[in-house]
């Protein structure tokens, strides 16, 4: 047969088929046999993508960035979106502080070039993480960074759910360590 169960905890409702299997035992009929499955409509298999096509996710967001609008810039970004920037050291959560990071970015005329590309895929999530170089078109210099994109399937798009820069460590010029701090 077909049932519905309604979680308590979140309201949602599921549709599912069961199959019982009853036995008498010393008179009393018991469960010897119970299934069930969730029905194969109400199943999310999540929306399909490429290693390719993952990786043309970042031609969207630096196609934003050549507009020079932040709010372009920020919509690529989910409802529950993090950005963790190079250049800030506030955590970025929500559509205001995204976009408030990117008025002042964008001032430099930022555009990146991907370098090197690992891709993870998941069901309705994807990761591509590695190094990109951005040229400031304000100024000429080159910044290369490492990169961390958290994709997910919103709204019937793919948005950015985590985003994370830092620029790489061989590019700085860090103190050295004395022989006091490394022990």
């Amino acid at each position: 047969g077909i049932y519905e169960f309604t979680m308590g905890a979140t309201g949602d409702v599921v549709k599912a088929r069961y199959t019982y299997n009853y036995v008498k035992e010393d008179g009393i009929w018991k469960i010897q046999h119970h299934h069930s499955s969730v029905m194969p409509e109400g199943m999310d298999l999540g929306q399909p993508i490429t290693e390719d096509e993952v990786r043309g996710l970042f031609s969207l967001w630096n196609n934003a960035l050549a507009t020079e609008e932040p709010k372009e810039v920020a919509k690529r970004y989910a409802k529950a979106g993090v950005l963790l920037p190079t250049v800030s050291d506030v955590p970025r959560t929500d559509f205001a502080s995204i976009e408030d990071y990117f008025v002042n970015f964008l001032k430099l005329k930022p555009q990146g070039e991907i370098l090197d590309s690992y891709v993870t895929i998941g069901n309705n999530w994807a990761q591509d993480v590695g190094i990109y170089e951005f040229t400031m078109g304000a100024t000429g210099a080159k910044v290369k960074g490492r990169y961390t994109f958290v994709y997910v399937f919103e709204d019937g798009e793919w948005k950015i759910s985590q985003h994370h820069s830092s620029v790489m460590p061989e590019g700085t010029n860090p103190k050295a360590i004395t022989e006091e701090e490394v022990k």
